[in-house]
């Protein structure tokens, strides 16, 4: 049934090309007139929210249904997937990251088949929803700091990422007119939300680990935890038939199974 939730998910997934046009090409800008930062961010805020809104619009009209769970899930990954790669197209973030974290995603998705094929139910961690707080913030921040599609500073776009960001001159002018009561200019904005989402990229890939880590670890014990109950039940069934193999038959002769 395609309800209100479900719909919004669709929709998620419906934004994901036009999202990937807006990041790659001047579409925005020869069509609209406006800047492809802006329509980026714009969508791609927009879709993330909706990821937000159809889970409380379906928990409270208890609209949870089989289609929706399945498109969640999906939505999210190729709305964050396709957002990742375009910024490494455009180098505004680096590939060994998004590796990462795009493994990351495949690598959960598949243990959650694993375990919903056994049985077993992996609820979201608080560490896997803060990545993807974290993962929001930072893809939003990295397209919003890209001028023509490109990132506003220079060392940051090499294949190497620089970790000292303090030693990149633009990061230091920018800097300095903030701090020093100099004229703040749009670039140099630019500059300080390109810093800010590269470090919080360094955030993502983090959480991303240890959420990865910690859902396999939780799958282990549910697993272990399952075969425990299972022993159990079967040892408690053998006893069960030997104590009834073992009482008393109608001849008064003592049935020895």
């Amino acid at each position: 049934m395609l309800n209100l939730p479900n719909a919004l998910t669709l929709s998620r997934i419906f934004v994901v090309p036009l999202l990937v046009v807006v990041l790659l090409t001047p579409f925005s800008e020869n069509w609209f007139g406006v800047e492809r930062h802006f329509l980026g961010v714009a969508l791609f805020l927009g879709a993330a929210f909706t990821d937000y809104l159809d889970g409380q619009i379906a928990r409270r009209r208890r609209q949870i249904s089989r289609l929706g769970i399945l498109l969640d899930p999906i939505a999210d990954k190729l709305l964050i997937s396709a957002a990742l790669i375009s910024l490494v197209e455009n180098r505004l973030a680096p590939a060994w990251a998004v590796c990462i974290i795009v493994g990351r995603e495949f690598a959960v998705s598949g243990l959650r088949s694993i375990a919903a094929a056994d049985g077993l139910l992996i609820s979201a961690s608080r560490m896997g929803k803060f990545k993807m707080a974290a993962q929001v913030a930072a893809v939003a921040l990295l397209i919003a700091s890209s001028a023509g599609g490109e990132p506003p500073v220079a060392n940051f776009g090499r294949a190497f990422p620089a970790i000292q960001f303090w030693t990149v001159p633009e990061l230091r002018d920018a800097l300095g007119h903030l701090f020093s009561g100099g004229a703040v200019t749009g670039t140099d904005w630019q500059v300080l939300l390109y810093t800010a989402g590269r470090a919080m990229l360094w955030v993502v890939v983090l959480s991303a680990c240890l959420s990865m880590y910690g859902y396999f670890r939780a799958f282990y014990r549910a697993a272990i935890e399952r075969d425990a109950v299972e022993r159990e039940a079967k040892r408690a069934d053998h006893a069960s038939a030997a104590a009834a193999s073992a009482l008393p038959r109608e001849d008064g002769k003592i049935s020895v199974g």
